[in-house]
């Protein structure tokens, strides 16, 4: 399949991943939101989550911060 055949394809999901304001590399964090989202409900603290999902997936704390946000965001 080539490139052009894939967007056609998904041209609508597209359209409205891009009007949400979303990358498509934006898939490759919920594993990390999905992690941070069952610890939250076990009852720690957003800090202590932050930290060792920071570590856990190499990458800042506020990179995680950055995540958390924008898949919390409402449209």
């Amino acid at each position: 399949m080539k490139v052009h055949e894939i967007l056609a394809f998904n041209k609508e999901l597209l359209e409205k991943l891009y009007s949400a304001g979303l990358n498509t590399s934006d898939f490759l964090y919920v594993g990390l939101y999905n992690e941070y989202d069952r610890l939250k409900r076990d009852g720690l603290k957003k800090a202590y989550i932050v930290s060792f999902l920071s570590d856990q997936y190499n990458m800042s704390e506020r990179k995680v911060y950055q995540v958390i946000s924008k898949m919390e965001r409402s449209f």
